[in-house]
């Protein structure tokens, strides 16, 4: 059944891109994914930083069980009560500032176009500011504002989209005095290459708290302030895309918090829906007040599904009941000391970052040059996942090439330790296999 199976995958799939395993998947289960084959790997991507609170929780699978003995779907003009008790829960509990009222929907992709058409209606304006290696999702408008992915082959995307150079303090494009002040000296300069192209019609500036796939790299907060400031200056909204900073996994309720920021619309995907998927833009009350009054309209078949709000809400009574925020600094303070270690025995290791248990480590050649190890970071990732670990390489020519780990926030020690054990040997071996034979 399996070999027929893996052939029916390569007849009849469509190739989507991105890495796609050699063979198929059957189950998984808190930090372990099982293939085909009966073989457990380790999950350090979170099934793709989705899966916060381990694979298949117990609270998840009752949560659906609840769901299919009320409503999986309902008519998206009948509000379920799950529904409003988890925007209530939202609105009290984890959103910052005045930020209140929220739409319910299914993707990170889907969540960025909601965010941008409520900006772009409530300014009447149309440009967008977006930070260079961010992700926001696939779909046209969100792929628009997407800077660290393959832009070829798919037409001419929206009007009014310009890039402020992400600030990352390894690889700084304006090199001038402390950590602040280059990424302040950057955001400086993109601010006045805006100004001289804009048509004055700004409508949003859009940012990841931590830029994870462009390389997992923390900005200054006094970057971020400075983002809120060039905001408010425009009459443009700042929008924070949290789809992987929310609920815990940077050891803060929010990216918002740990920044000292108030967006004025926040975007959640994600770790929300513990693998299922959810989705959520807040606002504050006086920008959904406009929006209602000017006749907003995002009204698909699936807003406001009970199914998808009763597992948002399990999600987040396991975040908090098992104390996975403070869980997220503990562990990452220790895996963080593990990369450490390696550090210590490898020179290819140049720089560690992130926040919580969303960890970057950069390869490179050598810490003299930092000239990114892109083979090297291929291998290792390859090797890896042959000794039973699943994690992301992060591998773009102006970037560098880092290892993106995140494993779930109910991860052990044990399974630290054996990962990074996996990680000494795959970048052991990989470095002795590209010195016999640099040419592969």
């Amino acid at each position: 059944m399996t070999s027929a199976l893996k052939q029916a995958a390569d007849e009849f799939l469509v190739r989507y891109g991105g890495d796609v395993f050699p063979n198929l998947f059957t189950s998984a289960k808190g930090t372990i994914v099982t293939d085909s084959d009966g073989r457990d790997y380790l999950d350090f991507t979170s099934g793709q930083m989705c899966a916060t609170i381990g694979h298949n929780h117990p609270a998840i699978v009752a949560a659906v069980e609840r769901a299919g003995k009320k409503a999986f779907h309902l008519f998206s003009g009948m509000i379920p009560e799950v529904v409003a008790e988890l925007a209530q829960v939202l609105a009290t509990d984890w959103l910052p500032g005045d930020i209140r009222r929220s739409i319910f929907i299914n993707t990170g992709s889907e969540a960025t176009e909601v965010a941008l058409r409520m900006a772009k209606m409530y300014t009447g304006g149309y440009e967008v500011l977006v930070l260079g290696g961010s992700w926001h999702g696939i779909t046209g408008g969100a792929a628009a504002v997407s800077m660290a992915s393959d832009r070829k082959g798919y037409g001419v995307p929206p009007p009014g989209v310009f890039v402020i150079p992400e600030p990352n303090a390894y690889r700084p494009y304006i090199a001038k005095g402390s950590e602040d002040e280059s990424a302040l000296a950057n955001l400086e300069l993109a601010l006045k290459m805006f100004d001289m192209q804009s048509s004055g019609r700004g409508a949003a500036i859009i940012a990841e708290p931590v830029i994870s796939a462009g390389g997992v790299l923390v900005p200054p907060k006094a970057f971020m302030k400075a983002l809120r400031k060039a905001a408010d200056e425009r009459g443009m909204l700042l929008i924070f895309d949290e789809a992987q900073t929310a609920f815990g996994r940077i050891g803060k309720k929010t990216g918002s918090e740990y920044f000292g920021v108030v967006p004025d619309i926040m975007t959640m995907s994600k770790t929300l829906g513990g693998g299922l998927p959810l989705a959520a833009v807040s606002t504050t009350e006086a920008i959904e007040s406009k929006l209602h009054d000017d006749h907003f309209t995002y009204y698909t078949s699936h807003v406001s599904d009970p199914l998808l709000a009763e597992v948002g809400l399990a999600v987040l009574r396991v975040i908090t009941e098992e104390k996975l925020v403070a869980r997220a600094n503990e562990m990452g303070a220790y895996l963080r000391g593990r990369f450490e270690g390696l550090q210590q025995k490898y020179e290819q290791i140049g720089d560690i970052r992130g926040m919580g248990l969303l960890l970057g480590v950069e390869l490179v050649s050598d810490r003299n040059s930092r000239r990114p190890a892109h083979q090297l970071g291929g291998l290792t990732t390859k090797k890896c996942f042959e000794y039973g670990l699943s994690m992301n390489i992060r591998r773009r020519p102006e970037r560098g090439s880092v290892w993106r780990i995140a494993p779930p926030l109910t991860v052990s020690t044990e399974e630290i330790d054996h990962a990074v054990e996996i990680l000494d040997r795959a970048l052991r071996e990989s470095l002795d296999e590209l010195s016999r034979n640099p040419a592969a």
